[in-house]
């Protein structure tokens, strides 16, 4: 089967228009897809690339490796015409948590193993990866929590959830917040129940979303423990960056201060974690928070220290540190250079490397 015939049943079969299609498609992932574009893919005139076959693994639920041809079409559309997808999916997940209750699922040492390589992977691939894979593990997780640990488990594993869908959709990222800080609180660890609420504050802070939101997670984290702890750094960066944001220059400089000193007593050595904050992120924070200061002087001082220590495993942080610069030119009065230049950054990082924070920024540099 063509990959276009397979596009067209897989639409057909939720009674879904093109434009409807491209329409969820471009909700989801801030795209610019239209109609004519996916007659197109349907007619077998143009291939979807890869950012655009995983956009469509994930808005048709179905598996990447059938859109890639990795797997016999045909053998997995069945007569149903597709609308098996969504009870075959749901199987699997019955499946793998019912399995998980009988025999007892991984021990912690193999969750903590695979919470590490998560941590990893969240760097480097996309959010719709991440996203499908952990939606999984939290299925069978559920089946363990018995065990209090596992709650530690189950909490970080929500909060990676959380950060795959945008701080924007208010519905869904911080309702994974919010169940990612009571799993913290079951599993009655102080640095989970720190980790988490800090987490959540960096990340809507960073994007730039449900403030608020981001603004209660940190004050939670700050209550609960004023000990030196990564979750206590992400925390005041992320309550930093809502003060920037709302126009409080004056508290968001000094808790970018408080922020400094925190790190200076419980910085990372690990370099390519989502669960780490070594100097390098440090100072990818510190870019952006200047850059939405105005100071131009740390903000590039930041930015050239980030960009020292990066990985180069690493390239969206690259970018990211790009369009701060981007957004700096935008807030001093060039709005065209800077989101030309944030543009450009953007478009040569590879599609499948896209986070949902870049195009949220994309969209800063361009509102200022």
């Amino acid at each position: 089967m063509d990959l276009g015939d397979l596009i067209r049943d897989l639409r057909t079969a939720r009674g879904w228009s093109q434009g409807r299609l491209s329409d969820h498609i471009n909700a989801r992932y801030g795209t610019a897809l239209t109609r004519e574009y996916v007659s197109r893919w349907e007619r077998g005139a143009v291939k979807p690339g890869a950012y655009y076959l995983r956009c469509l693994s994930v808005v048709l639920d179905v598996p990447l490796a059938v859109l890639e041809g990795q797997v016999d079409r045909r053998e997995f559309l069945t007569d149903a015409a597709g609308a098996a997808i969504a009870p075959l999916v749901a199987s699997d997940l019955l499946s793998a948590g019912f399995a998980a209750r009988l025999t007892g699922g991984p021990t912690i040492e193999a969750w903590e193993a695979k919470l590490a390589t998560y941590g990893t992977e969240y760097m480097s691939l996309g959010a719709a990866d991440i996203q499908r894979r952990v939606s999984a593990e939290l299925v069978t997780v559920q089946q363990q929590l018995d065990n209090p640990r596992l709650w530690s488990v189950a909490a970080r594993l929500m909060t990676l959830y959380a950060k795959t869908f945008p701080g924007s959709d208010g519905a869904k990222a911080v309702h994974w917040y919010r169940m990612a800080a009571k799993a913290a609180d079951a599993s009655e660890d102080l640095d989970t129940r720190v980790w988490v609420r800090g987490r959540a504050a960096i990340a809507l802070g960073y994007e730039g979303a449900a403030l608020p939101v981001a603004d209660v997670f940190a004050d939670q984290a700050i209550a609960i423990s004023d000990r030196p702890s990564l979750g206590l750094l992400n925390a005041v960066f992320g309550k930093a960056h809502a003060a920037a944001i709302r126009g409080d220059h004056t508290t968001a400089r000094r808790l970018l201060a408080e922020g400094r000193r925190i790190f200076d007593r419980a910085g990372s050595h690990e370099q390519t974690s989502d669960y780490a904050v070594p100097h390098w992120r440090v100072n990818v924070f510190t870019s952006l928070l200047a850059a939405r200061l105005g100071d131009e002087t740390t903000a590039v001082a930041a930015q050239d220290a980030a960009a020292a220590e990066l990985p180069a495993t690493l390239p969206r942080f690259a970018t990211h540190l790009e369009m701060h610069r981007g957004l700096m030119l935008a807030r001093s009065g060039d709005t065209a250079a800077g989101a030309a230049h944030a543009r450009a950054a953007l478009d040569a990082l590879p599609p499948q490397k896209h986070s949902l924070t870049l195009r949220l920024l994309m969209a800063e540099v361009e509102r200022s």
